[in-house]
């Protein structure tokens, strides 16, 4: 390993949910009390303003104004921000205001309305905004997502971004579901971080050289993940990654945003865990019950919330 990728993140990264207040604006007090709480339960970084933060569901100003609410912490360091969307002058903006604030990288989904485009165009797409951004200290995580921008990042595409912007292009985050397309990554570009968009792929990312996950479910697994990776070496580390994965296919069972949501507002008993954007729709309390009650016979001690 490289020194310069020594310095880059590593481990177990949150895909961070954002608690919203009763207008259904972020919260930002709860926002920053919810990310001290996963780093405290052992995560080594958060995604912010990503799928799982409904990041898509917010304007641009909402995004900038949550950005500039963090940069007044200390937390920047430790956060890779969800920069990517339709209008590349949006894009390269977030992507601005990551950097003046210290985040440690911004992670960009490709345009993702038109579909069908080439990778000509999504080359493009990707060196505008890396040019437009102009700025030597981006790191720029793709973000590849195929079920939700019906996109595929292929290797022919990214092996062409790396080229082209190396020490920029410096990893991707996999949320492809497929262990199969994690692994050709992980071996077709040896030093670029490719991370698992599941903690269930967490044990084998690790094998193969990957520097870790980055993950919505991780906002309730948080512990159980640091193990894991903490001892991915260990004897024991089969079966402490597949206890992660039971836990985290209960979680995928239901919309994973309501029920995450659900459960920290059952837990915590904080207003701002019960709402989402629309069109997103709340669990009610008996869903939460029962999803409750299926991890805690999973052996899951569900944490009291931040």
């Amino acid at each position: 390993m490289t020194a310069a990728q020594e310095q880059r993140p590593r481990g177990v990264f949150a895909a961070a949910l954002t608690p919203l207040d009763d207008g259904l604006a972020p919260d930002t007090e709860a926002v920053i009390g919810h990310y001290r709480w996963l780093l405290a339960e052992g995560c080594d970084g958060i995604v912010c303003l990503g799928t799982t933060g409904e990041a898509n569901a917010f304007s641009l100003d909402e995004r900038l104004g949550l950005l500039d609410a963090l940069g007044e912490t200390d937390l920047p360091g430790k956060l890779i921000v969800g920069t990517g969307c339709c209008a590349i002058p949006d894009t390269v903006r977030l992507s601005k205001k990551a950097l003046e604030i210290g985040a440690a990288g911004v992670l960009v989904l490709p345009p993702f309305y038109y579909k069908g485009v080439s990778d000509d165009g999504l080359y493009a797409a990707y060196a505008r905004t890396i040019e437009r951004v102009g700025d030597p200290a981006l790191k720029l995580y793709i973000y590849h997502f195929p079920k939700m921008t019906a996109l595929d990042m292929g290797l022919d595409l990214i092996g062409r971004l790396i080229e082209a912007y190396p020490g920029t292009v410096v990893g991707l985050k996999n949320s492809s579901g497929d262990w199969g397309n994690i692994s050709a990554m992980i071996e077709a570009f040896p030093g670029f971080d490719v991370f698992a968009g599941s903690e269930e792929f967490l044990l084998p990312t690790l094998r193969s050289g990957g520097p870790g996950c980055m993950s919505a479910t991780v906002n309730l697994l948080a512990p159980q993940s640091a193990e894991v990776y903490a001892k991915w070496r260990d004897e024991g580390a089969d079966a402490l990654q597949a206890h992660l994965s039971a836990l985290r296919q209960t979680l995928s069972r239901l919309p994973p945003i309501p029920a995450m949501k659900a459960l920290l507002a059952r837990q915590s008993g904080q207003a701002a865990w019960r709402h989402v954007r629309p069109p997103l729709v709340a669990l009610d309390a008996a869903q939460a019950e029962r999803l409750a009650a299926e991890l805690a016979a999973q052996g899951l001690d569900l944490p009291a919330a931040a």
